[in-house]
């Protein structure tokens, strides 16, 4: 039994994501193409609202760490600029992209069933969201971030649905092991760890995973274009730098 509290412990935000694809899938059958664009819009914009408060309250966690001498906000000011640096010098978001068009070049003749599988899977996989939740969900059983995740998947369901057809419902095991498999990793990560839930190199990772949902709002208001896939680098610089900034304390 204790297996399978911790298994639903660390897991939980994405068997939710799971439920809402196949939800928003199931909804977009029945809708069809009566869902005006003016409504998509508010949903999205209602979903970029929410996604500002809480990367409010996760970048917040930045103020609570200290090592040495610096704080938490030099530390992933410093982190967030070598990433980002990173991620431009290798391309991420065109590589990203780059997959993205090969798959849908490599499965072009096989009909809208598999053209919504990869394009659906794309969509909800790739991104720092995932990422992010993901390890929450992990390393701190906080599923906030992945259901958060989970309703915008389960809105962009409905019209990718009846566009695509079932093949966007089939996404959800593109979700399932993609978003498990992280979880399931910080998860083992945790035990290691004396208090997780407190630990600063895990309120680090989730400070700045705050910084980037707060991009991602941005970006869903079309306030701005920030290239989240550069920065994902700067959440594994992170806890090295915050192991070096102790070390020379």
């Amino acid at each position: 039994m204790d297996f399978w509290l911790k298994f639903w412990f660390t897991t939980s935000g994405t068997w939710i994501n799971v439920a809402t694809i196949l939800i928003g899938t199931i909804c977009g059958f029945l809708l069809q193409d009566r869902l005006a664009p003016r409504v998509q819009k508010i949903v999205t914009q209602a979903i970029a609202l929410v996604c500002i408060f809480v990367s409010l309250n996760m970048a917040s966690n930045l103020n609570r760490i200290k090592a040495g001498h610096l704080d938490g906000t030099i530390l992933a000011l410093v982190a967030m600029i070598l990433g980002g640096m990173l991620g431009e010098w290798w391309q991420l978001e065109k590589r990203l992209e780059g997959i993205g068009d090969w798959l849908k070049h490599k499965f072009k003749g096989s009909g809208k069933f598999t053209e919504g599988f990869v394009a659906a899977s794309l969509l909800f996989c790739i991104g720092p969201i995932a990422i992010i939740g993901s390890l929450n969900n992990g390393l701190r059983g906080d599923n906030t971030l992945l259901v958060l995740k989970a309703v915008m998947d389960g809105m962009i369901s409905i019209p990718f649905t009846t566009s695509f057809g079932i093949g966007v419902g089939f996404s959800a095991l593109s979700i399932l092991g993609y978003q498990g498999s992280i979880s399931l990793l910080a998860g083992a990560i945790a035990q290691v760890l004396p208090d997780p839930t407190n630990a600063p190199q895990i309120l680090l990772v989730s400070g700045i995973g705050g910084l980037l949902l707060l991009g991602l709002g941005l970006n869903l208001l079309e306030v701005t274009k920030v290239n989240l896939a550069a920065f994902l680098p700067s959440l594994v610089l992170a806890p090295i730098f915050y192991a070096i900034a102790i070390w020379f304390s």
